[in-house]
């Protein structure tokens, strides 16, 4: 049993740009919202396990940044690639509870362009970083159960399964079911270091395919982490 006494809770996120090798996420702003809006216009699905969406037109979607932007829970940022002047995707920490040091990445939404690419997952890893750097004890990542990309992609970043919370919620007329992921800061150092490893320019070819995938280092690095803290 660890002794909390003496842990401090940490610090809320604010309007804090993250900057990586391959991504870069900052504050979300009524200016993102038509490059968003043009880029995820092209595939109505992206809205398919988010409690809002598909827009009607790039007014509606203004209107809908508008109201997220500058919000203290969730806090919204846009995520840019390196090198392309428009963001995107749209990431959010939520769920912020300094007091017993837990908090949840959501509201994802990514482009197709940005989806399943170097900087998305970078994007998360700056997100991980900063929570564990800041004092967090959990990170969450919750999704429909249904969304079998989105557990997959809770898996291959590291994020624990620790269960489905049956009818959740009601999310546009459908029952939810909700998976629930989390990685906690024992686990961090260990992950960090498989996500860097990753991340290096040396596991990718002159093609950018990449020479170990992201899932297998983190997955090891679960299953020693679990051999040695088992769960209860």
């Amino acid at each position: 049993m660890r002794d909390l006494e003496r842990w401090t809770p940490p610090a809320r996120p604010g309007a804090m740009t993250l900057e990586g090798r391959w991504a870069r996420l900052g504050p979300l702003g009524p200016e993102h919202a038509d490059p968003l809006h043009a880029r995820f216009a092209a595939e109505d699905a992206i809205w398919a396990h988010l409690p809002y969406g598909p827009f009607a037109d790039a007014a509606a979607y203004r209107a809908w940044v508008a109201a997220a932007a500058g919000r203290d829970d969730p806090r919204f940022f846009a995520i840019w690639a390196r090198g392309d002047p428009d963001p995107g995707g749209v990431a959010s920490l939520m769920r912020i509870d300094p007091a017993n040091g837990v908090i949840e990445v959501g509201h994802l939404c990514l482009s197709p362009a940005l989806r399943r690419s170097t900087p998305a997952s970078e994007a998360i890893f700056l997100l991980a970083d900063w929570v564990f750097a800041t004092g967090y004890r959990r990170f969450e990542w919750k999704c429909d159960a249904r969304n079998g990309a989105s557990r997959s992609a809770a898996a291959r970043f590291g994020f624990a399964f620790e269960g489905v919370f049956r009818q959740a919620a009601i999310v546009k007329g459908r029952n939810r079911d909700t998976a629930w992921f989390a990685m906690v800061d024992r686990d961090w150092p260990a992950l960090r270091a498989a996500h860097l490893r990753w991340l290096d320019p040396a596991n990718f070819d002159a093609r950018g395919r990449q020479r170990q995938g992201l899932g297998a280092l983190t997955d090891a690095t679960r299953r020693a982490a679990e051999a040695e803290h088992p769960r209860p």
